[in-house]
C-alpha cells in the first residue's frame, strides 16, 4: 500500500481553468521565461545545450511568452517560470540532459500554474455547489426505514410495477381456457354448437 504524506505546508486547491480559459478560445498562461545557467560549470552543460540548439525553435513556438536567458557564475542552472496569474515556478536544473530541459521546458509551457506545490482537497468539485449538500442515495428515502429491524420480508420484497411478459402471456393463457371452458358448457347443453 502506498504511503500517504502529510505536507501541511502545502496549499489547498483543485485545479481550475482561470477565467474558463478555452471555452470561447485558448489564452497560453506562460506570461515570462528565464534561463538562469553558469557559463563553465558542468551541472549546466544540459542548459547550455538546450541554449544552444533549442532555444530559438522554442522562442518562434511560443510567440506569447518572453524567454531570458541569465548566465551567472557558480551557481546552478534554474528555470523560472512566470504565469498571467502571478504565480512563480522555480525548476532545479542540476545535472539535467538537454532532453530533460526540454521536457521542463514543454511542461512549463503546458500548465498554467506551479501544479507540484499543491494539494488536492477533494475528488470532485463544482464551481456552484449545492445549499441542500450532495446527493446520496439515502436522500429521499422513507424514514421509517431507520427504525426497521433487518432482515424484513416487506422490504425485502422486490417492488413490481406492473407483470412481467410471463407473467401476462399466462394471464392471458388461463383467458383463453375459461372462455373455451364456458364455450364447451355451453355447447353441451345445445344440439348445435
Amino acid at each position: 500500500m502506498a504511503k500517504v504524506h502529510f505536507y501541511p505546508f502545502l496549499g489547498k486547491y483543485f485545479p481550475k481553468a482561470p477565467l474558463s480559459n478555452g471555452i470561447g478560445r485558448y489564452v497560453p498562461q506562460l506570461q515570462r521565461v528565464t534561463l538562469k545557467f553558469c557559463k563553465n560549470h558542468g551541472a549546466s552543460r544540459g542548459m547550455r545545450d538546450f541554449i544552444e540548439n533549442d532555444l530559438i525553435d522554442y522562442a518562434k513556438q511560443n510567440p506569447g511568452a518572453v524567454v531570458y536567458v541569465k548566465p551567472r557564475r557558480h551557481r546552478g542552472p534554474v528555470i523560472k517560470a512566470e504565469y498571467l496569474n502571478g504565480e512563480t515556478h522555480w525548476i532545479s536544473c542540476r545535472k539535467f540532459t538537454r532532453e530533460e530541459v526540454v521536457k521542463y521546458m514543454e511542461l512549463v509551457r503546458t500548465q498554467s500554474h506551479n501544479g507540484s506545490k499543491v494539494k488536492l482537497t477533494q475528488f470532485w468539485h463544482t464551481d456552484f455547489p449545492s445549499i441542500q449538500g450532495p446527493w446520496t442515495p439515502f436522500t429521499f428515502r422513507d424514514p421509517k426505514l431507520n427504525l426497521a429491524e433487518f432482515p424484513n420480508n416487506k422490504l425485502g420484497e422486490s417492488l413490481k410495477t406492473e407483470p412481467t411478459a410471463t407473467e401476462e402471456i399466462v394471464r392471458l393463457f388461463k383467458e383463453q381456457k375459461l372462455k373455451e371452458e364456458t364455450e364447451d358448457v355451453r355447447c353441451q347443453g345445445q344440439e348445435k354448437c
